[in-house]
């Protein structure tokens, strides 16, 4: 069956970025000029996902006015014939996918969120893509699962090896075997081991080929009370009675889930902006020769 539909869970307190993210979803802070959700919704539509579902969280309708229209600027706009600005408005309103939203009434982790998508999804299988992880590649991460997917018909997880101290930060795979290419068989998916009792260092990055299956472990799955690896828990159970893949993506990776993640995902963008990017270079050129004189 085609992959046809996106959850992107963005119901998160953003407790990292506060007190920007007390009035404001951190999901719509901005990378240079671009909300980061754009991104993921742009990576989307770029792989010809169709029909998007966003989960969001209380405080959480800047979401939804960022993709809506904004008629008193864009009279205001086109008053003042500013064409480029102007369209780049529009491309936020007539972004080329079926946009929809759902609350998630408390805050009770990515597993819960994932939950919610269950009426949208049906029977089909789905992607879940996650505000935090911007990814860079020639063809979209996604694009890329669902590459796999058209092949194997078999759930994926997206890992990318990280260095061996950090994988407490992450959930983590035990690889069998790597059966193509890439392509990991799976024995288990484990939620932040410490480093000592880490079975790899390819760790899961913020995206995932599901099968609907999955609904019925999350809906049977107990919540626990601090509501980490709900969503690791399931596809490893998952696993147990159909294949989970694991696809090792070898494109560049921004994590943009915490400040300085988030300022380094800045900077690499603003190197490849237009208007921005000679200036940036000569600055950080410019920096890095002052502080190595000291």
């Amino acid at each position: 069956m085609k992959v046809r539909k996106a959850v992107i869970p963005a119901a998160g307190l953003g407790t990292r970025f506060l007190p920007a993210t007390k009035a404001l979803a951190k999901e719509m802070l901005p990378i240079v000029d671009k909300p980061t959700i754009q991104f993921i919704v742009e990576e989307a539509k770029a792989s010809g996902i169709e029909d998007i579902l966003i989960v969001e969280g209380k405080s959480k309708r800047s979401i939804e006015d960022h993709f809506d229209s904004a008629p008193e600027l864009e009279q205001h706009l086109q008053a003042n014939h500013q064409d480029r600005l102007l369209k780049l408005v529009h491309e936020t309103t007539d972004i080329g996918v079926n946009l929809f939203f759902v609350r998630q009434p408390y805050a009770n982790g990515l597993g819960d969120a994932v939950r919610l998508a269950k009426t949208f999804v049906g029977e089909e299988p789905f992607v879940v893509m996650l505000g935090d992880d911007v990814m860079h590649d020639t063809v979209p991460l996604t694009k890329q699962l669902m590459s796999v997917y058209e092949q194997n018909h078999a759930s994926l997880v997206a890992v990318k090896p990280v260095p061996h101290e950090d994988v407490a930060a992450y959930g983590v795979i035990a690889p069998i075997a790597e059966v193509s290419p890439g392509l990991f068989s799976v024995r288990d998916f484990v939620e932040k081991p410490t480093p000592a009792d880490a079975p790899s260092d390819l760790a899961i990055i913020g995206r995932y080929l599901l099968s609907p299956e999955i609904f019925d472990i999350l809906d049977r799955q107990p919540v626990s009370a601090d509501h980490e690896g709900q969503l690791t828990a399931a596809i490893d159970t998952l696993n147990k009675t159909q294949r989970v893949f694991a696809y090792r993506f070898d494109g560049e990776r921004y994590d943009a889930g915490d400040k300085l993640g988030f300022v380094k995902t800045t900077i690499e963008y603003g190197l490849t902006h237009p208007e921005i990017q000679a200036q940036l270079r000569a600055y950080l050129l410019a920096k890095a020769a002052e502080l190595a004189g000291k």
